[in-house]
């Protein structure tokens, strides 16, 4: 049998100071006993921590608060959603030990140490609703427990950076990217949306979560004895992708398209087949208005998000002109035209032909696609262009109709919640998205 892990969780990563509230008595590094508000900076090569009336209490390479009688620790100006169109600042308070770090330039990481399955109430209740149907609940954190152990039984394997991912390099006509996971050298996972969201207790408004985690403890997603690389996004858009498509080229066969819906949905192949697709409301579980039900399983910034299933971006040229020059660094010229040359099942863009009065380049994959054509992130690189033209037959605006939010492999997030609520189990909305995948205790 496996044995629960602890885990390294890095909450803030280079900040110039570090600000919050140890909520009871916090043992530091072993000697003196502080708790209340305190301050953390860098100073003569050591981390100085200093009271709330700016009186130092501790200096030294490294700082370990351990917790006395479940004491709690709160830090001031938390960033999630980094880069994406929710990112903002919280407050948030945690569980476990909190560790900070001297790293490069004299800056400062904030660790949490704690165990997995503590870590996993908040993960699924970051990620959704606490309030959310308890088979979703359920559902959500054996996806996460197995996307983690997975993930740190390949720590060091990667070979690579996000920033290095091992497309083709940029070349005169095509630029293909690939965004992994970062192999983080001072902890195992950080705590935002680019491994797994993680807020601390700060979402734990309810005790479901933690049921949720409680009853599936040590339970994994297994395919051909190896834990599941169990991905998720927050709404397909009606059909899931391939793994192929935002990552490797390589098949994973229990990341493949589905249809997320009791209905089977046939996969894009055509240009005209995806105009059809995002330009209608399909029958899927993602697919739902009602306030109700979104108050219900979203999170209360996701909430402000009401467009995920159908979507419209409209720029005017020199807008979007001026994003693209921003995010590749280059300059396209006077932008003519924006052609899918290759879609996934879902009707996502794999390869986007960008062309332009000085350049035209093809670009890939899903990810970078949405990075280039945004101030932030596109929901989804599954939609369909238009373009406006002059009198000259020169475009003056372009219209973006779009399907889904996020990369559209795995665990459909919406739609999982949606089938909860509708009366199916944990174990039947797992093998609904991750294909020929088994439950195995593990621990």
């Amino acid at each position: 049998m496996e044995k629960e892990p602890i885990l390294k969780v890095g909450i803030l990563q280079a900040y110039r100071e570090v600000a919050g509230t140890l909520k009871g008595p916090f043992l530091l590094n072993g000697t003196a006993s502080f708790s209340g508000g305190f301050s953390a900076r860098v100073g003569k090569g050591r981390i100085i921590l200093s009271d709330a009336a700016g009186n130092e209490i501790i200096h030294d390479k490294e700082i370990h608060c351990a917790p006395l009688d479940n004491a709690t620790f709160a830090l001031l100006d938390v960033t999630i959603g980094v880069n994406f169109h929710w990112e903002r600042k919280q407050e948030q308070t945690f569980r476990g030990e909190l560790k900070l770090i001297r790293d490069k330039n004299d800056t400062l990481t904030a660790i949490n140490i704690i165990p997995l399955e503590d870590y996993l109430a908040s993960v699924v209740s970051s990620e959704m609703s606490a309030e959310a149907a308890p088979e979703f609940l359920k559902a959500h954190a054996v996806a996460s427990r197995s996307w983690l152990m997975s993930t740190l039984r390949t720590i060091g394997n990667a070979g690579h950076t996000e920033n290095e991912s091992p497309g083709p390099a940029l070349q005169a006509e095509e630029f293909v990217r690939y965004y992994h996971r970062v192999d983080h050298t001072l902890f195992d996972v950080c705590a935002d949306d680019h491994c797994q969201r993680y807020q601390g207790i700060t979402r734990m408004i309810s005790e479901n979560a933690r049921e949720a985690v409680e009853r599936t403890r040590g339970l994994f997603l297994v395919y051909d004895n190896n834990i599941c690389d169990a991905r998720y996004h927050k709404a397909c858009g009606g059909l899931t992708d391939n793994f192929a498509n935002t990552w490797e080229n390589i098949t994973v066969p229990y990341l493949t398209s589905v249809s997320d819906s009791a209905v089977a949905h046939d996969p894009i192949r055509t240009e005209e087949e995806a105009r059809q697709w995002i330009l209608r409301y399909q029958e899927a579980y993602c697919n739902t208005k009602d306030a109700n039900t979104l108050r219900r399983i979203l999170p209360s910034f996701d909430q402000e998000t009401t467009d995920f299933f159908r979507w419209k971006v409209t720029y005017t040229r020199l807008e979007l002109e001026e994003i693209i020059r921003e995010k590749s660094g280059m300059d396209f010229g006077n932008l003519l035209s924006l052609t899918p040359l290759e879609r996934g099942p879902s009707g996502r863009i794999v390869r986007l032909k960008i062309a332009g009065s000085k350049r035209t380049l093809t670009i890939g994959k899903e990810l970078e696609i949405r990075r280039w054509l945004s101030r932030s992130h596109l929901y989804s690189s599954a939609f369909v262009v238009s373009a406006e033209n002059d009198t000259s037959g020169f475009p003056v605006r372009f219209i973006l109709h779009g399907a889904g939010w996020g990369h559209g492999v795995g665990l459909c997030q919406i739609g999982a919640a949606v089938m909860a609520l509708k009366g199916f189990t944990a174990e039947s909305i797992l093998k609904h998205y991750f294909c020929g995948a088994e439950l195995q205790k593990l621990y």
